[in-house]
């Protein structure tokens, strides 16, 4: 049922308010009711916040017990296997190509040069013909040795014949044995003569064939140092190009005379050690060669010693004065356990590695290394091939913390079982 409503009546007894200051009562009223409502909504704020932060910590908290509903936190990181595997002891050394041959081509005449036969830059072999001066001076110096020769050895026989008389003619006393004595010294003289021009003729071929360069190896043509057109000289010190023995080619580098004795060792007994040239950074191989020798002494200033490595250079991959890093196989060791190099972790009192065991916790397992080689690192005791070691993440891991380890093979990563 609804009620009956009543009209409001004022009091009677009380002034009435106008209605003008009805307004400006409410007015008054107004701001006050405004901050009232913001200082509630302002308290419920703060209040919401804390009660939120306080049901994240007891989450939190409650994840991070033991034994709880939701277990313990799993760190997740990379592993490996140990494995059995060969490694080299290398030395690494620095280096400079040397050509084990460098010539320069001078003249041994002096001419006009005539004619290139080759290219700045190509590889040209043993004898093969590079220049040509001018012989026709030489060619002249030839026919007059040959006629003065010829002259020679007509006076020759003639004295020889009058020598052939004289010594007829001493038997029946018919002339002096002073004259037959003169006789005799005229033969010889002619005879030295004759000698004489045939050295002339020999020098003037010989010269011929001086007009003609012709390479003493086989190498590589540098840039040419004189044009043809040139007057040269068999003084003139620059010369005419210079050749570079390439293939094959050495490298000189120098090692500690602390890393010399198990050099010394296996390089008397004949032992064939192989060398490596890499590039300035170390990263990319360049060519594989043998020690060759050894310098005779170690250089004081500095403790070490040069040897000198032989490389075939096939691919022309070593080029005359280029640096080059050497590394030096000494020693290869087979069959031994390898762990990835980024497995093991030191401090001040051991050399250990984090263990992953059968229920995906990691514990800590003190190592004894051998060689270390690139990536890997031989591990003379403490593990045994099959052991899963953590290769990264490990600085999130303490003993007994529970992981879950991807294990990096040649294949790629792959779950732990």
């Amino acid at each position: 049922m609804n009620k009956p409503t009543v009209p409001f009546t004022e009091p009677e007894g009380l002034p009435r308010l106008s209605d003008e200051r009805k307004r400006e009562h409410e007015a008054r009223l107004l701001p006050r009711r405004r901050w009232l409502w913001l200082t509630v909504l302002v308290v419920l704020a703060v209040a919401a916040v804390y009660l939120l932060a306080r049901l994240r910590s007891h989450q939190s908290g409650a994840a991070s017990r033991p034994g709880t509903a939701r277990g313990p936190a799993v760190t997740p990181v990379t592993a490996a296997a140990a494995h059995k595997g060969d490694i080299g002891l290398y030395l690494t050394g620095l280096g400079a190509v040397t050509p084990l041959y460098t010539v320069t081509v001078r003249s041994r005449v002096d001419g006009e040069l005539m004619k290139i036969y080759y290219s700045e830059g190509q590889t040209v072999r043993k004898g093969e013909l590079l220049a040509e001066i001018d012989p026709r001076p030489y060619e002249v110096q030839l026919a007059q040795a040959e006629g003065q020769l010829m002259k020679d050895q007509a006076a020759l026989q003639n004295a020889r014949t009058d020598l052939a008389r004289y010594q007829e003619l001493i038997k029946r006393n018919a002339v002096a044995e002073q004259q037959l004595a003169t006789q005799q010294a005229t033969v010889i003289q002619y005879e030295g003569a004759v000698k004489t021009d045939q050295g002339q003729i020999d020098s003037a071929k010989l010269n011929l064939v001086y007009c003609h360069i012709t390479s003493p190896l086989t190498g590589r043509v540098g840039l040419r140092l004189v044009d043809p057109g040139n007057i040269v000289h068999a003084s003139d010190t620059s010369g005419l190009m210079v050749i570079t023995q390439i293939e094959p080619i050495s490298v000189i580098f120098t090692i500690s005379e602390d890393q010399l004795p198990p050099v010394v060792k296996r390089f008397r007994a004949g032992e064939r050690l192989r060398v490596d040239a890499y590039d300035r950074d170390l990263k990319k191989k360049l060519s594989q060669g043998t020690l060759m020798t050894m310098d005779n002494q170690i250089d004081q200033t500095t403790g070490t010693l040069k040897l000198r490595a032989s490389f075939d250079n096939k691919d022309d991959a070593l080029f005359p004065n280029q640096f080059v890093n050497v590394r030096l196989l000494v020693e290869e060791k087979h069959g031994v356990t390898l762990v990835p190099t980024a497995a093991i972790q030191r401090n001040s009192q051991r050399t250990f590695v984090y263990l992953v065991k059968p229920d995906q916790t990691v514990t800590l397992r003190n190592v004894t290394l051998g060689t270390t080689e690139g990536d890997e690192s031989e591990v003379i005791s403490g593990l045994v091939p099959g052991d899963v070691v953590v290769t990264t993440g490990v600085d999130k891991l303490q003993e007994g913390t529970k992981v879950n380890a991807q294990i990096t093979d040649g294949n790629g990563p792959r779950p732990s079982s």
